[in-house]
């Protein structure tokens, strides 16, 4: 059927998550940083999201959509409880921080490898499922730690076929000297590894 239905500008959401709060069907998620449209036979059409988004990233549209299903809705609003009731960790080594970890720990081997600036996790709130989950994880500070750890890094790599790098990392200069270390390391150990950086904003979100 043709009906009023809410549209997301991608570029122009921010990923806030105020629209997420203001919608009382569930019909809103933040997922990879930005809003998106759960499904549209959530959307109940009155928009009550339109009004709480600061970027203006919200507006109607008329276009074909499944009709709005309360029934569905009841459902979905169930599972979400439940859900956020039972979360759990993606952790699945031990020790964590990159001053305690051995080098040659074999959950090294063969890994999609996490490094991340200890503030993230406290800064992003879907840290687990977004970053950690199927990962091998490692945390530090270069600022606190006052150390280089592009040394320990570089025998890490050297020591195991490490398969991926995502680096996670503030916003803030400070948080810089964690991904200089770790390209230093990839580029010390003379393999071909691939590497990816993400930066958290300090209101929680991924910088585009």
């Amino acid at each position: 059927m043709i009906r009023k239905i809410i549209k997301i500008d991608e570029q122009l959401c921010n990923g806030c998550g105020a629209c997420a709060e203001a919608c009382h069907e569930g019909a809103i998620a933040i997922q990879n940083g930005k809003a998106v449209l759960v499904r549209d036979d959530y959307c109940d059409g009155l928009g009550n999201c339109l009004p709480t988004c600061p970027t203006n990233a919200i507006s109607f549209e008329e276009r074909e959509a499944m009709p709005f299903n309360q029934e569905a809705v009841k459902q979905h609003q169930k599972t979400a409880v439940h859900t956020n009731q039972n979360v759990t960790s993606k952790l699945h080594q031990w020790p964590v921080q990159l001053k305690l970890v051995a080098e040659n720990a074999e959950y090294f081997s063969n890994s999609d490898l996490l490094i991340a600036a200890d503030c993230t996790a406290y800064a992003y709130g879907n840290f687990h499922n977004d970053f950690m989950n199927g990962k091998t994880t490692i945390i530090g500070c270069t600022k606190l730690d006052m150390v280089d750890y592009s040394e320990k890094l570089t025998n890490i790599f050297c020591s195991h076929d490490i398969k991926n790098v995502t680096v996670v990392r503030m916003e803030v200069p400070c948080c810089g000297g964690m991904e200089f270390a770790v390209k230093k390391a990839i580029e010390n150990s003379k393999k071909e590894i691939n590497l990816k950086v993400v930066v958290i904003t300090i209101d929680g979100n991924i910088k585009s």
